[in-house]
């Protein structure tokens, strides 16, 4: 298996590309657990149909585990959007419907969202009354089936030659209420300080999946406070700046 060709560098993770495959591979020490159940919720969104790439294999590389999974050559969408910025809408439209047709799947051996959202909650930097609110927030709102991604961004959709998309990234799956998850791609714009594009991003996909606005908008204080957990000082900032917002314009 050759590793010379690094396509990325994440937080616990390397992928490489070995001609037609790609290999993930995990830091030293990261939770087998977690690597097989990423591995075994990729083969269940492939049963649903939706166009990702394929796990080969999970295997263990110089005592470090790895999923090998098909290589998709073309561009992501983050990178089109930047080198065609006239061309960004269009792209912003095909981005929601491709998230649309996720979100029409359902696959129900997936973990629950809601469930994820609880344990996050709890382990939030938050005092326990803040906890305590959005705890009952988040039961008060409508339990749905929905597969949800958990990190849809344009980095993660690859326009192959043929111009067919294909999702990548099915690490943080569950499925739930689809409103969160758009709630999370909005806060991953803002992440990125891209927040005019957020605001289109959540126009568009309240228009074309006929959602109120508001009530997306009601998932952000909790998507936010369960994302705050990772990422760097600066994300949890952010992210925890959206906790006590009741009202968005």
């Amino acid at each position: 298996m050759n590793l010379d060709n690094v396509i990325s560098v994440r937080t616990n993770k390397t992928v490489y590309r070995d001609g037609d495959r790609c290999i993930k591979v995990f830091n030293e020490g990261f939770s087998k657990a977690d690597v097989l159940n990423e591995a075994l919720n990729i083969a269940r969104i492939e049963e649903t149909g939706l166009p990702i790439p394929k796990v080969l294999e999970v295997t263990m590389i110089d005592g470090k585990w790895a999923i090998v999974y098909e290589y998709i050559k073309g561009d992501t969408l983050a990178q089109l959007m930047e080198k065609n910025p006239d061309k960004k809408d269009e792209y912003l439209e095909m981005f929601v419907d491709l998230q649309l047709t996720v979100q029409s799947k359902t696959c129900p051996l997936l973990n629950k969202l809601k469930d994820k959202m609880n344990r996050k909650i709890s382990q939030a930097n938050l005092d326990a009354t803040t906890r305590y609110d959005l705890h009952t927030r988040l039961e008060g709102m409508p339990k749905h089936k929905k597969v949800c991604h958990g990190d849809f961004n344009p980095s993660n959709i690859v326009i192959s030659e043929d111009g067919k998309p294909y999702i990548l990234d099915w690490s943080h799956v569950t499925q739930g209420n689809a409103s969160a998850d758009a709630a999370r791609t909005y806060l991953l714009f803002c992440l990125g300080g891209e927040e005019e594009t957020a605001k289109k991003y959540l126009e568009l996909f309240c228009k074309k999946s006929d959602t109120a606005r508001q009530y997306v908008q009601k998932w952000m204080p909790i998507v936010a406070a369960s994302q705050s957990v990772k990422g760097n000082e600066k994300e949890r900032e952010f992210l925890l700046g959206w906790v006590n917002v009741v009202e968005y314009q």
